[in-house]
């Protein structure tokens, strides 16, 4: 009979949760889709909402805080249970890549969708498409750059000509002649502007009987 492993157990790691302030942002976000009208009311602007896939929403230190390191532990996971070739790895410099953390964050939030469905098909649309999608494009960008370390922006000396001169005059003054193009053209009249759309309801009002009708 074979010794025990001394590595063996679970077969897999659990997904990690995020924490209870993003938790408590999802719970909003899942009233002003699925509350009541009181419900939503009482949550303000919903424009304002914090959205965990989008890091710009998040304005509250401790909540992207909070983000961060569920983040990380995201990240670990992923490298653990889903990547087996180095070329899948996300980088341990991924705070460093702007991509990255966008799509993490993205990538994060799909996994904690499709684990709370109740079938599999939204499971199985996150391994089959959202998963590979990331790893593909995630191959492309950062390839192999930071093998040995976390390396600068590739693309630096190219960006730093977008943002300089005389590229940015260029631009501008691109920008100032179709806006004085635009301005110089005559208006164009009801009759000529040709067919407008209307918005209709579906429904009209019968002149005999007065009552609402669809048609």
């Amino acid at each position: 009979m074979s010794s025990p492993d001394p590595t063996s157990g679970p077969m897999v790691a659990t997904f990690p949760h995020p924490g209870r302030q993003l938790e408590q942002a999802y719970r909003e976000l899942d009233l002003a889709l699925n509350g009541t009208d009181e419900q939503r009311k009482a949550l303000g602007s919903l424009r304002t909402l914090p959205r965990p896939w989008d890091p710009d929403s998040l304005t509250r230190p401790q909540l992207r805080r909070e983000l961060w390191d569920w983040l990380e532990a995201f990240t670990i996971w992923l490298n653990s249970e889903y990547v087996w070739d180095v070329a899948g790895v996300v980088p341990y410099c991924w705070p460093q890549h702007p991509h990255l953390v966008r799509e993490l964050a993205v990538l994060a939030d799909q996994r904690r969708r499709a684990a709370l469905a109740l079938g599999s098909d939204a499971l199985e649309e996150w391994h089959r498409y959202a998963l590979l999608a990331f790893i593909d494009r995630m191959r492309q960008r950062v390839k192999d750059h930071c093998e040995d370390g976390h390396q600068q922006l590739p693309a630096k000396g190219r960006h730093s000509r977008h943002l300089g001169e005389p590229a940015t005059t260029q631009r501008v003054h691109a920008f100032d002649r179709d806006v004085a193009a635009h301005q110089s053209r005559p208006a164009a009249s009801e009759d000529s502007a040709g067919p407008r759309l209307r918005v209709v309801d579906g429904q009209t009002i019968d002149t005999g009987t007065g009552e609402i009708v669809d048609y």
